[in-house]
């Protein structure tokens, strides 16, 4: 039988041990945390490099009620996201300076021109707050005039939604989620258009 002395050694040894493991884990997950952190302010360098499984399709919040806000324009007006309430509304939040947003804006536009036969309203909405000049600019200098400069001033449309940009989120008629997906998207794709109809 090992003596109280041993036994002392050990249990300290056996402590020192988990504790070099408990740090060496802290470190590993610090990491992970500052991974992303960095990796969103390469995206548009890295965007080619990032694989398609980090964009994802979101169901576990069908059926949350469509958030109460106000957006504006460059022109002082506003628009409440409760008066789409009676028809399917697809929003997608984007701002300026993110790459796969600026990406995937022209599929959006081509969306917009198909309202009538999608039954579906498309909403893009700037997180780029109190620049709605910028957000006018980049729309013009990218010719997607057809989109409107809705922005969301506080920005409480990108907290709600997981402060990842870009997100997309669609709304049934009565005005509760079906489904949001984060990441760039082709909107004009069928697998796309399959989704988008969902909200009928």
């Amino acid at each position: 039988m090992p003596s109280s002395k041993s036994l002392k050694s050990l249990v300290l040894c056996s402590l020192a041990g988990a504790s070099a493991l408990m740090i060496a884990g802290c470190d590993r997950q610090s990491d992970k945390q500052a991974q992303p952190q960095a990796s969103q302010g390469a995206q548009p360098a890295d965007a080619a490099q990032t694989p398609a499984k980090a964009d994802k399709l979101d169901r576990s919040h069908k059926g949350e009620a469509m958030p109460t806000v106000s957006l504006v324009d460059n022109t002082g007006e506003s628009l409440d996201l409760a008066s789409f309430k009676g028809k399917p509304l697809l929003i997608n939040l984007w701002a300026t300076w993110c790459a796969p947003c600026i990406a995937e804006m022209p599929t959006l536009a081509k969306l917009i021109a198909r309202e009538p036969e999608l039954g579906v309203t498309v909403l893009p909405i700037s997180q780029d707050m109190g620049q709605t000049d910028k957000v006018v600019e980049i729309l013009r200098r990218r010719e997607l005039e057809q989109i409107q400069p809705w922005v969301d001033e506080q920005g409480d449309l990108g907290f709600q939604y997981g402060g990842n940009l870009p997100v997309t989120v669609l709304f049934d008629a009565k005005g509760k989620e079906v489904w949001r997906y984060t990441g760039g998207n082709d909107w004009t794709s069928p697998a796309a258009l399959k989704l988008i109809a969902e909200g009928k």
